[in-house]
């Protein structure tokens, strides 16, 4: 693929390419996008091609290693060590500067719009004239933008996790506020006794650590969402005892320790500081930024972030990560887009327990959907394809891939 598809910066890429079900496939192309941003998608393809056997009968599988993934990911050591496959990791300012200084100004080619156009190569490549596209968290985000742009060439999408078309809100105001209500769910289900909002809510203006729980929060909504002990935790560390909470956070840092193969931080700071949802401007100086993002924090309703607050929403990973990128102008930039996407089946997945990408982020894609039905999962995390327990989810999709 060309380094820059608009032509104006020489060089090229390699990315490669994955075929599950090589024989017959009646039912065509299905492209199945991973998340991240910075998931390769090979070496998946065969857990995907395991998991999902009988929702792909009919279907071709394909996967690809996105541009700044796998064997050619954006390699940032120090950002890879504190960050790992953590979205809102707090990391040093002077280490993400240092990534993005080591990968240079082609970091401005490393956008979603950048993908899109790699997938429509790839389409041509496969000799098909439409694809049906299933993505997973950022992978959503991917397919909703290929949609956008290339309507006649989708057939039909699944959309797993849904980030919204806008981008991410710098200030991550739908999953503080989500927070409360998926403390209270876990509790309504082990009968705790106790309001764990409340709890969360105090231990954060107490302990003045509010990005690292919600960075803990997060993750285990991806990895267990049960939330094993954690509501145990907070109502001790609200009592004044917090060493069990501390060393639960501790250890979901630990678990979140990647290679760059498996998630690239070089390439997931390359995407996401070029596309929050406005006001956010990426190619505006830091300075101009941090106004912007203090501004944010200091006109949203404190009542709108609870449990957390307007310090966690302000000082959350992603948006300090961005703070520290370097301003960069991104080669097509693309505005707001909020624009109905096309009238093809769509079937939207969410998970009530998902705080990385949460269940208002779907009701607002699923509204722009014309012939979209959502699905929301009790008890679910993120990733509902893959890992939700419920068994009627994967007939469903089964289903609906089938052309119900």
């Amino acid at each position: 693929m060309p380094l820059d598809h608009a032509g104006q910066a020489p060089g090229t890429l390699r990315l490669a390419v994955g075929v599950a079900g090589g024989g017959r496939a009646p039912r065509g192309d299905l492209l199945f996008l991973t998340g991240g941003p910075g998931q390769p998608g090979l070496p998946f393809l065969t857990r995907i091609q395991t998991r999902l056997r009988s929702e792909l009968a009919g279907y071709r599988l394909v996967m690809f290693d996105q541009r700044g993934t796998g064997d050619g990911a954006l390699e940032c050591p120090a950002l890879q060590r504190a960050a790992g496959a953590s979205d809102l990791t707090v990391v040093p300012p002077a280490t993400v500067s240092a990534c993005a200084r080591s990968i240079g100004s082609n970091r401005r080619y490393y956008t979603t719009s950048d993908t899109v156009a790699d997938i429509d190569e790839l389409r041509a490549a496969l000799g098909v004239r439409r694809l049906t596209l299933d993505g997973v968290s950022y992978g959503t985000f991917v397919a909703e933008h290929y949609a956008l742009a290339h309507p006649t060439r989708v057939a039909r999408m699944v959309l797993d996790s849904v980030v919204p078309q806008t981008g991410v809100d710098p200030l991550y105001g739908a999953a503080l506020a989500a927070s409360g209500r998926v403390l209270r769910s876990v509790c309504a289900q082990e009968r705790c006794g106790w309001d764990p909002a409340a709890d969360l809510a105090a231990v954060v203006r107490r302990m003045h650590d509010g990005p690292g729980l919600l960075d803990a929060l997060v993750a285990e909504s991806v990895g267990e969402p049960t939330f094993p002990g954690v509501l145990d935790d907070l109502h001790a560390a609200r009592a004044g005892r917090p060493r069990a909470l501390e060393a639960w956070e501790a250890a979901v840092h630990r678990a979140e320790a990647v290679p760059a193969s498996f998630l690239s931080q070089g390439l997931h700071e390359s995407t996401l500081c070029l596309e929050l949802a406005e006001p956010w401007a990426p190619a505006a100086p830091a300075a101009q930024r941090a106004r912007t993002l203090a501004t944010l924090g200091a006109s949203t309703p404190e009542a709108d972030l609870y449990p957390f607050d307007r310090a966690t929403a302000t000082g959350n990973g992603l948006a300090q990560g961005c703070l520290a990128w370097p301003a960069t102008t991104p080669p097509a930039p693309e505005g707001t887009q909020n624009r109905p996407l096309p009238p093809v089946p769509i079937l939207l997945l969410s998970g009530e327990r998902d705080l990385s990408t949460p269940r208002p982020w779907a009701r607002a894609e699923a509204a722009l959907a014309p012939d979209g039905r959502l699905l929301e999962v009790p008890g679910a995390g993120h990733s509902i394809q893959l890992r939700a327990r419920d068994p009627a989810v994967r007939p469903t999709v089964a289903r609906f891939l089938g052309g119900a």
